[in-house]
């Protein structure tokens, strides 16, 4: 049921992210990143699994996060930054797990994660996409400790959900939820969404509308 500050917070986000959004910045080291302003919502996950069309589907741009079928293009921390006055920043992270690169570059790019996750004092949120077809892997375990370990508060999001038989999406995000209740520093809510149909985006925009009201 939806009640009228859910109603508010969806009319906010819808205004948030219909507004400019611009890429500003890419690192490709921790040596590397921008000046720190404003909070920073990352999102990360496994290669290909939809953290660029998610940015893309949330702000409404097609083009505003590079996308690709092939694991491992996204290659270094990018940065989106959007309406002056909202003091909110996007930051695009590269897939972790498998991508058809040199296994050393892909040890750079996991070691970058890592430390992004550990060290950022305005990373406010870190939203972990999971795709919906298979559920948490081991490889998100090792991201998720990592979390726990920085105390950044983060909340997962299951991608591609329109891909996938209700029965068992249901199945999925119990068995999500239920492995989420070991993680201290995870949202115990599951957020579902598909960048292609549009559904959770509402929700998903709604809850960064609510982190910059906490920390305002």
């Amino acid at each position: 049921m939806t009640t009228d500050i859910d109603a508010r917070l969806i009319e906010e986000g819808r205004r948030l992210f219909a507004g400019d959004w611009q890429f500003v910045w890419a690192s490709p080291s921790i040596e590397t990143l921008p000046p720190m302003a404003g909070l920073e919502v990352a999102f990360a996950g496994r290669s290909n699994v939809g953290k660029s069309s998610l940015i893309n589907a949330l702000t409404g741009r097609n083009a505003l996060a590079r996308t690709s079928h092939t694991p491992g293009r996204t290659q270094e921390l990018i940065f989106f930054d959007g309406p002056d006055q909202a003091g909110l920043r996007l930051v695009d992270m590269p897939g972790y797990g498998y991508a058809s690169a040199p296994k050393t570059q892909v040890a750079s790019w996991t070691k970058l994660i890592h430390q992004f996750l550990q060290g950022r004092a305005t990373l406010a949120r870190v939203y972990v996409l999971i795709d919906a077809r298979h559920g948490i892997k081991e490889v998100d375990q090792e991201v998720l400790k990592t979390l726990d370990k920085s105390a950044v508060s983060y909340q997962v999001v299951l991608t591609k959900a329109d891909q996938v038989k209700k029965t068992e999406l249901d199945k999925n995000i119990a068995e999500t939820t239920a492995a989420l209740a070991r993680h201290p520093a995870a949202f115990p809510e599951v957020l579902v969404t598909s960048s292609r149909s549009g559904a959770g985006m509402p929700e998903l925009r709604a809850a960064m509308v609510r982190l910059l009201r906490e920390r305002a």
